[in-house]
């Protein structure tokens, strides 16, 4: 079941799955711990023991475990031993964060149009790893990250929420990290209220979010004077 929230309205469970320090994590709790949140973090679930970000979810005290892909023999194996954990907290949605596995197309399908995840850089540009380095050694003037749906293939799918980044002259992949960070702690839980809420949908593989209005700035790097 949904948990209520105050005004009574039933908001979506979701689980986390990490793999490391939990940075996004800890800004949807803060996040779905507002008033009139759509969406509820109710499980937080890493294949990495001791992973920080598990201790962030029992301090604010939410359900966490450990499912260490090293235990199993197979991918297919850890994800049924996901699935059924998922399944046993009535997951409705799942948000990947720096969540360090490929999941197979029967997983993908399974949670079709309720797993979203967050990578770092503007998709379609720079899928896979390295992103920062990569976009620098392209020379790219805008850098970014994005929240979308998952889909089979790598780092694709419909995307509900991007944010720009400039690049800037004598930026290192780190210093270009930590703005995107940023950018991305304002980006999931956006999106995250976006679908639990049902603002957001998937239409013809592109999400349509009813209410939304555009940015009337344009972003020029270098600064048009």
């Amino acid at each position: 079941m949904a948990r209520a929230d105050p005004a009574g309205r039933d908001r979506r469970r979701t689980a986390v799955l990490i793999s490391g320090r939990g940075s996004n994590l800890q800004v949807m709790i803060k996040a779905c711990g507002c008033p009139g949140a759509s969406a509820s973090i109710a499980l937080v679930l890493s294949n990495v023991p001791h992973a920080r970000g598990l201790e962030y979810a029992t301090a604010a005290g939410i359900a966490a475990r450990v499912i260490d892909h090293r235990a199993f023999g197979d991918r297919r194996a850890f994800e049924e031993a996901l699935d059924e954990a998922l399944e046993a907290s009535a997951i409705e949605l799942v948000c990947l964060a720096g969540f360090m596995r490929v999941l197979t197309p029967l997983f993908v399908e399974r949670w079709r149009d309720r797993l979203l995840n967050i990578h770092p850089s503007l998709l379609p540009a720079f899928a896979g790893l390295d992103t920062h380095r990569r976009a620098l050694e392209a020379g790219v003037r805008l850098h970014g990250c994005t929240v979308h749906f998952v889909r089979s293939d790598l780092d694709a799918g419909p995307i509900v929420v991007q944010a720009a980044v400039p690049v800037r002259p004598g930026d290192t992949p780190e210093s270009l990290a930590a703005r995107v960070l940023e950018a991305e702690h304002r980006c999931y839980p956006l999106a995250l209220e976006l679908v639990a809420s049902g603002q957001a949908q998937v239409m013809g593989e592109r999400v349509v979010i009813e209410g939304a209005s555009s940015p009337d700035a344009m972003l020029i790097n270098p600064p048009d004077r």
